[in-house]
């Protein structure tokens, strides 16, 4: 039986309803089983061989799917054997061959269907490379611009769920010193400068991602919208990215397509995304800058200090954090770029805005490299299912 699954023969689809009842009115019809095959052969090998052999996948499955890529089951072949029916289906997660007992009965098995299929591709070699060319090939890839806003989004939850309150935590440690003891006091403190100590480090990474979002924002345009002629010139669209932002953002209506009017970067969405910017690059070079770090004075007559002014020990360790990183201005920076990006937005057709905005809140993209096409492939979650059969039975 070593050439079994390369007999079998393809139905049509009054072939197969005629058989599937036939198998339903019989009751003492014998218990299949369902082998799974990941990658021991690939699904688009799979599929062409399947193509070239048989023609256009002639399931029950097929037939009935919805007319999209959000289905459980993409494709499927029934095909016709000497034991019964063999029904391939293409999951998302792996191929499902649903065999009829009789073929289980016999002795074959999973790695007898896969060593005969793959020994039968040279006779259909050429049919399985003409198949696949005819096939709109596109490369899944993760939206920049989807991932460091959500994790963004991410950051704001974090910092959110400390609870600071400046005043009230102040307060709580002078009370906390003129009435606990030494220890109880030390973990107070512990405890406090700790959850600033975190607050600081959210706040550091929100003000370096913030004007990434806002550059990804516009990279994305680019990528999306850019002319054909800047698109499909490499060195002329490397050189579109890579200038300036100001200049990028200055000159999208010129470099891409959908736009109504020029942005205007005299405007106050602009000058404070800039703004925004240049900050953002003296915190991430570690430019030292006095009047932005600085957190007090102190004189000195040779080795003995004399302070300017007296600072509890509140200003002298949380406060320096606090005033130094601004802590509470990251909400008006998140509030900058948004009002930046939707200004952006507001320059776009009327009819190309709500793709756009649906593609920047889309996660997974594709790419077709041929068409320079981008796309939503699939919908922004996972599914997948298994028959589910009482223990000791097999698949039908």
């Amino acid at each position: 039986m070593e050439n079994f699954f390369l007999e079998l023969k393809e139905l049509n689809p009054q072939d197969i309803v005629e058989l599937l009842d036939k198998r339903k009115s019989n009751t003492s019809s014998k218990k299949g089983e369902i082998w799974e095959i990941t990658n021991e052969i690939k699904p688009i090998d799979l599929f062409c061989y399947l193509s070239t052999k048989y023609g256009d996948p002639n399931g029950i499955l097929t037939l009935l799917k919805s007319d999209d890529s959000d289905n459980l089951i993409h494709w499927d072949w029934m095909l016709d054997s000497p034991k019964g029916l063999i029904h391939f289906q293409g999951h998302n997660f792996r191929t499902e061959v649903h065999v009829s007992g009789e073929i289980v009965e016999s002795g074959l098995n999973k790695f007898d269907l896969i060593s005969q299929i793959k020994s039968d591709f040279k006779s259909y070699g050429q049919g399985i490379s003409i198949t696949k060319k005819s096939l709109e090939k596109w490369t899944e890839f993760i939206n920049p611009y989807y991932r460091i806003k959500s994790t963004i989004e991410q950051s704001f939850i974090k910092l959110n769920e400390l609870n600071l309150n400046l005043e009230q935590d102040r307060m709580d440690l002078k009370t906390t010193q003129t009435q606990l003891e030494f220890e109880e006091v030390k973990q107070k403190w512990t405890e406090t400068l700790q959850k600033y100590d975190f607050a600081v480090g959210q706040v550091f990474g929100l003000r370096a991602m913030l004007p990434v979002m806002a550059e990804s924002f516009v990279n994305f345009l680019l990528f999306i919208l850019a002319k054909p002629e800047v698109k499909i010139n490499e060195r002329l669209y490397q050189t579109t990215i890579r200038q300036p932002i100001d200049i990028r953002v200055q000159s999208l209506h010129l470099n891409c397509n959908g736009f109504s009017s020029n942005v205007d970067y005299t405007m106050e969405e602009c000058k404070k995304f800039h703004t925004l910017m240049n900050e953002r690059n003296d915190l991430l070079h570690g430019n030292v800058n006095i009047n932005k770090q600085a957190f007090g004075s102190v004189y000195f007559d040779k080795k003995m200090p004399i302070f300017d002014e007296y600072e509890d020990f509140w200003e002298k360790s949380i406060g320096v954090s606090i005033r130094t990183m601004n802590i509470e201005s990251i909400y008006d920076e998140y509030e900058v770029v948004k009002n930046f990006i939707n200004y952006i937005l507001s320059k776009l057709d009327i009819k190309i805005r709500p793709q756009i905005e649906h593609l920047l809140d889309t996660a997974r993209l594709g790419f077709n490299e041929q068409t320079k096409r981008v796309g939503i492939l699939f919908p922004p979650y996972l599914v997948d299912m298994r028959a589910s059969f009482a223990k000791g039975k097999r698949a039908e």
